[in-house]
């Protein structure tokens, strides 16, 4: 009698997956990005901001109390161990101050009005620098120059539990000697990799998937994150998923408008030209027509 043999069946794979649009993920790969921004006196100590202020003097007792509970909440994520406040010293502490104090100034950009009215005076004068020199020349503000994303400084406290500045945003060299630079820095390549996931699957969408241009769509929303992924504050938000999905529904709509008034313009050429539009013009009127037939039956009715 011949012994019966099992095939042995081999077990699914129950592997982990990977989520690339997690807030969390995401917001760490946003705080890798801009770093490389940013000067430290020790980065490996000084990078990673405890509570962020947006003046020193709110670095008080509950601040302090409050950057303990977020040390010990990211260490716990990390390692899995829960710290005691007690086993925290103050000084270890890092803040964030949002502010523009080291970023340098630059002239406003004039208006069109201040601009043909600098014309007018230039051209009543012969020498440019008297003109300049009139009070109504409209000599326009200063304001700072803009910077991809909200800049920031990093204090410690010292023993005597006063700030002390440890790292700047933009910033290139010393602490004290050192230069303003915004393209030194660039976005991490798992950011860049999370931004087209992310516009991939949104593309998905049934309401998005349908169109011949959804290629054109994910590649201008794709654009708008790499001009505003790192613009994301997070002293005001801790959901960076919902801040970039808004960025490319607004991507998406506004490439559908530039499409839908390119065909009417499109199906307005071939009506003048005697040949049929679109089917989408024609059933827009053909929509119309029942719309109307239908209004008037009730009119009908209830007369």
């Amino acid at each position: 009698m011949a012994e019966k043999t099992t095939k042995a069946v081999a077990k699914p794979k129950t592997g982990r997956k990977v989520n690339y649009l997690n807030n969390r993920d995401i917001l760490k790969e946003i705080h890798k990005s801009k770093a490389t921004f940013c000067t430290y006196l020790d980065k490996d100590a000084q990078h990673q901001q405890d509570a962020i202020v947006y003046e020193l003097s709110k670095i008080n007792k509950a601040r302090i109390k409050e950057a303990k509970a977020d040390r010990i909440a990211r260490h716990k994520r990390a390692t899995g161990e829960i710290l005691k406040p007690s086993e925290i010293d103050d000084q270890s502490l890092v803040f964030r101050l949002m502010t523009w104090e080291h970023i340098p100034m630059v002239d406003k950009k004039p208006t069109k009005a201040q601009l043909k009215k600098r014309a007018k005076i230039e051209d009543m004068f012969d020498d440019i620098e008297e003109a300049r020199e009139q009070e109504d020349y409209g000599i326009t503000d200063q304001i700072h120059t803009k910077c991809n994303f909200p800049p920031f400084q990093h204090y410690m406290l010292d023993e005597n539990m006063k700030p002390y500045l440890v790292g700047k945003s933009h910033w290139v060299g010393d602490l004290e000697t050192g230069h303003f630079s915004k393209d030194h820095g660039s976005m991490t390549p798992k950011l860049a990799h999370m931004f087209i996931k992310l516009c991939e699957r949104y593309a998905t969408r049934s309401n998005w998937r349908g169109y011949t241009y959804n290629e054109e769509m994910r590649g201008q929303a794709l654009l708008q994150l790499s001009q505003i992924g790192l613009q994301f504050d997070e002293a005001k938000s801790q959901n960076p998923f919902a801040y970039y999905t808004a960025a490319i529904t607004n991507s998406f709509t506004r490439i559908l408008n530039i499409e839908k008034k390119n065909q009417s313009i499109r199906d307005d050429i071939l009506e003048m030209n005697g040949l049929n539009p679109s089917f989408t013009r024609q059933n827009s009127e053909l929509d119309a027509k029942l719309q109307e037939k239908a209004a008037k039956e009730t009119e009908t009715e209830t007369k």
